[in-house]
């Protein structure tokens, strides 16, 4: 049997390890058999039903407009960053599109400081510091022959990382309006459907003449990601976001290294190497002081006793 106050380990573990996996497979399809971004960016929509179904049952669906609203923009900003990974990972290195990807918590607390007016933590200044840095290391050459570490790639996951943060943002919001996260992921599902016709246009049709292996390696490998995002609201559910959010933000994207590194016998430059570690620990630097400051906001909430009248 498995202590309930310590499950949200196992669905922390699962999801480490199910998004560790995914991001170091997922451009197998388009490497080995040519099969379109566009393709898995549409598979990927589709296999996010599955969690969905999972969230939505046994809680109420929030019909009210500015769920819809919120839910839609929470989505479409997730869902535009999926379709254009899958074009990263297309022709860039995974060990590197990752950590930058991991950066995301920067976006969103600059929005928060920007839009709800909150104030930044000493530990959140040294994590977005961390994360400029890793972004001036990714963009140097580590030698005239490397193509790893310039090209298209770098501007998507920079734009990826920009969608993602905002889309964390807008999650935030929601639930500061008492939207709950299933209605909300039911909404990014939804989002991630209405794109598909955006993907098919973008590739100029359903492909032709693709082998079984490519959709079916497609749909291994996005399952293992719509997983992953079911088993961080089973962790989010029964841990502390404090301890769940910084653990999973950094070794998922420390997996798909070590994964990719392992796999395609690569080594990233010096530069890209420092990179790599500034922004997974300003990344997670960013995250803990985030959610330990919403944490901390909600327990002086409620915990101080009314005094004696």
């Amino acid at each position: 049997m498995i202590n309930v106050k310590r499950s949200w380990i196992l669905y922390a573990t699962l999801l480490v390890l199910f998004w560790g996996v995914w991001g170091a497979f997922s451009s197998l399809p388009t490497s080995l058999y040519g099969y379109p971004d566009e393709m898995v960016y549409v598979i990927w929509a589709f296999t996010m039903l599955i969690p969905a179904f999972f969230a939505l049952r046994g809680n109420r669906f929030d019909r009210r407009p500015v769920a819809a609203l919120y839910g839609l923009i929470a989505g479409l900003t997730g869902a535009g960053g999926q379709l254009l990974l899958f074009q990263a990972l297309s022709n860039g290195p995974a060990y590197l599109i990752f950590p930058i990807v991991s950066l995301s918590p920067v976006i969103t607390v600059l929005m928060a400081i920007a839009l709800l007016r909150e104030r930044i933590q000493w530990l959140a200044v040294v994590g977005a510091v961390a994360a400029l840095a890793a972004i001036v290391l990714f963009s140097i050459p580590g030698s005239s022959d490397d193509s790893n570490t310039t090209g298209p790639w770098l501007l998507l996951a920079i734009l990826i990382c920009v969608a993602w943060g905002a889309q964390a943002f807008f999650m935030r919001k929601a639930a500061l309006l008492g939207i709950n996260d299933a209605t909300t992921f039911g909404w990014m599902t939804i989002s991630g459907l209405l794109l598909i016709p955006v993907a098919v246009l973008m590739m100029g049709g359903l492909p032709t003449g693709a082998p079984w292996q490519a959709p079916a390696l497609t749909a291994v490998t996005q399952v293992l990601n719509a997983a992953g995002a079911l088993f961080l609201v089973m962790a989010l559910s029964r841990g502390k976001a404090a301890v769940v959010a910084p653990i999973t933000n950094a070794l998922a994207p420390v997996l798909t290294i070590v994964l990719s590194l392992a796999v395609y016998q690569t080594l990233p430059s010096i530069y890209g190497a420092i990179g790599i570690v500034l922004a997974l620990g300003g990344s997670t630097l960013m995250v803990y002081a985030d959610e330990k400051r919403g944490e901390d906001v909600t327990a002086g909430a409620v915990s101080p006793e009314a005094p004696a009248s």
